[in-house]
């Protein structure tokens, strides 16, 4: 007959099991797992209770999670004691304590187990006893786990960083922006688990979601839909345009706060696209999935599914139609995974979009896809590889329409989509360049290869340079919000005889996703330009012009027109100037001491041509601010930041 344990209490040894799972970080002493690991409890016996002896005392654990724990949705497991953990299912060993007054369990999760909170019971002779709570995550440190990474680097990079950067600009002047991705502040992981639950297939089959939780593919997918609030309850309302009513989105800094708004609130508003890929980030990594912030300079957005963006214009060089565009850059996350259902060839980084653009399978979502098979052409892969595809790798086409009505084209490029695209270096504060990863060297064969499998019926374009007329604008060194500078166009004649065409050059506001706004510049001529001759045409740019149509986002959009109508020969030159604004400065006044005040100066330089009005700051940081940005509207003030271990004074001061 088997001993029976008289069990006093049960320590979940939550110090311990944090440091060796990694999850120590977290602001809260609840016991955080990750699968496929063993963890340890102690069983303290009451005084008098009979000791365990290997071999003759055995209990059953039991692991739930979810409303309805189920054996056949591997949401209820029952396991029993056995020399040692295995590798692969749930498992369980015991050895007593010299003392016989507590006994030590070490308890191993299934490296395929689904991540949530866990109940955990014993049971022996019919008798259970509740042991407590845990919270398991995916294992990145777990080689049988799907999204084991196997370097340290990378998985204190892309699972244990709470901050990095994400980038913006155009791919000729990038800037990083930090970001305050904060996954381990108090009560973020109960707000990401509850992001799950609200999820409408969680709603409509609790049992069947919580199963499928099991799968990093299928949770990626989830939150690709969830993080942006169009067909649920999701995280973030997306506006490109009436920020009336809710948080301008170049405004956020950090994803802990939008978080908890949208815990005690619902949607938040508002979210574009490096707010809603940094919150992917942060829930992601808050999981236990691997998690990269990405930007793609140059992202095209195909409307029409065929892989071409297709820029109509009358013969006036007017633009007539705007279904596809280029967005100056876009902003999405790859996660690290295996993926079982295409092949071992296509494990590894998986790009995601929860930025809502078009639906997938009815719904505002994208990906997981392989970035493997964005690289290689394999648009059959699972999920959206045609549009990411054509984000990173499409062909631009500039048609005009004659009076006829023959679309006659007379521009293009292979090269102008999928730019630069970045991410945060690994252990580091630089850019890293991971275009060779979405797709082959420009100009390539390989490239152009892909291409062509992926897109049949278009024909490569010949390369090298054609005679003709050739156009190019010219930026300035120095252009700075508040001042004025010209730029130039310069129209390069490469045929035999002189040619004679109407020379446009204009210039107009442009939010960072290709809108376009109103003017702050336009001039014209009508020039001949001799066989091996140039002409150049400058725009001034006045910041009294610019500085009222330009948004937040700091862009101008330059372009030049060359239309020769004796031939039908149109030429057109773009680039988008991004505007550089002041540098903050921060100087430490004083050394800084943990648990003792410092006093920091903050100074601004003003560039504008006026005097600035109704200012604040906005700071932010881990352990600092207790999870919550705070915002200043003074010119002089000083701010006080708690957290358990620091206590800072900051002073702040703007030099306009």
């Amino acid at each position: 007959m088997s001993q029976v344990l008289d069990i006093e209490r049960c320590d979940l040894d939550i110090k311990s099991n944090s440091s060796s799972h990694h999850t120590d970080l977290c602001e809260e002493e609840r016991l955080i797992v990750r699968r496929g690991q063993p963890f340890n409890i102690i069983l303290h016996l009451k005084p008098g209770s009979k000791e365990f002896i290997p071999g003759e005392t055995s209990f059953t654990l039991i692991a739930e999670t979810g409303p309805l724990p189920r054996k056949e949705s591997d949401t209820k497991v029952t396991f029993g004691l056995s020399d040692s953990t295995g590798d692969s299912e749930w498992s369980a060993s015991a050895t007593n304590d010299p003392s016989g007054n507590s006994v030590s369990v070490s308890i191993s999760s299934s490296p395929n187990a689904p991540i949530g909170v866990y109940s955990l019971t014993l049971e022996q002779e019919g008798q259970t006893t509740s042991l407590g709570q845990f919270t398991l995550l995916y294992n990145a440190w777990c080689a049988r786990d799907a999204v084991y990474m196997r370097s340290e680097e990378k998985r204190k990079e892309y699972v244990l960083a709470q901050h990095g950067l994400v980038y913006r600009g155009t791919h000729k002047r990038i800037k990083g922006k930090p970001w305050n991705f904060g996954q381990f502040e108090r009560g973020i992981l109960d707000i990401c688990l509850k992001i799950l639950d609200e999820n409408p297939k969680y709603v409509s089959d609790a049992d069947k979601d919580c199963s499928s939780r099991r799968d990093p593919i299928y949770v990626t997918r989830v939150l690709s839909a969830m993080i942006n609030s169009n067909d649920d309850r999701g995280v973030l309302v997306g506006s490109w345009g009436d920020f009336s009513g809710g948080v301008h989105p170049g405004t956020w800094i950090g994803s802990g706060d939008i978080l908890k708004q949208w815990a005690e609130s619902g949607p938040v508003s508002y979210g574009q696209c490096w707010v809603f890929a940094a919150l992917a980030c942060t829930v992601s990594r808050a999981l236990g999935i691997p998690c990269r912030v990405v930007t793609n300079f140059g992202s095209a957005h195909d409307t029409d599914a065929n892989l071409l963006i297709e820029n109509f214009y009358n013969e006036e060089g007017e633009r007539i139609s705007a279904g596809d565009s280029i967005w100056n850059f876009h902003v999405w996350v790859d996660s690290w995974m295996a993926r079982p259902d295409l092949g071992s060839q296509f494990n590894g980084w998986q790009a995601s979009d929860p930025t809502p653009q078009e639906t997938s399978e009815g719904i505002f979502c994208c990906g997981p896809c392989p970035v493997e098979a964005i690289k290689e052409g394999e648009l059959t892969k699972k999920y959206d590889a045609p549009f990411i595809f054509a984000e990173v790798n499409a062909d631009v086409v500039e048609l005009v329409q004659l009076s006829s009505g023959e679309f006659v084209q007379f521009d293009g490029s292979t090269k102008s989509v999928g730019r630069n695209i970045s991410t945060k270096a690994v252990g580091s504060n630089e850019r890293h360049d991971i275009t060779h990863q979405y797709k082959y060297a420009e100009g390539s064969k390989e490239e152009r290869k892909v291409y062509e499998k992926a897109q049949h019926h278009n024909k490569l374009k010949q390369r090298g340079e054609e005679p003709g007329l050739h156009l190019k604008i010219k930026l300035a060194d120095n252009m700075i919000v508040g001042a004025d500078f010209e730029v130039y166009a310069i129209l390069t004649n490469n045929c035999m005889e002189a040619r004679t065409c109407t020379f446009l050059f204009y210039a107009k506001a442009v939010t960072y996703n290709g809108k376009e706004g109103e003017s702050c510049g336009f001039t014209s001529d009508k020039v001949e330009v001799p066989s091996g001759g140039e002409k150049r045409m400058s725009l001034k740019l006045e910041y009294e012009r610019y500085g009222s149509v330009i948004t937040s986002d700091r862009l101008i959009q330059v372009s030049a027109i060359t239309i020769d109508k004796q031939i039908t020969n149109y030429h057109k030159a773009e680039k988008t100037i991004v505007l550089d604004e002041p540098d903050i400065k921060i100087k430490l006044l004083e050394e800084a001491t943990v648990n003792q005040s410092v006093k920091a100066e903050l100074t601004l330089l003003n560039p504008l041509p006026e005097p600035l009005r109704d200012c604040s700051f906005t700071v932010e940081g881990v352990g600092l601010t207790d999870g919550k940005p705070i915002t200043a509207k003074y010119v002089n003030f000083i701010l006080t930041l708690m957290s358990g271990f620091m206590n800072q004074l900051q002073k702040w001061k703007v030099r306009s």
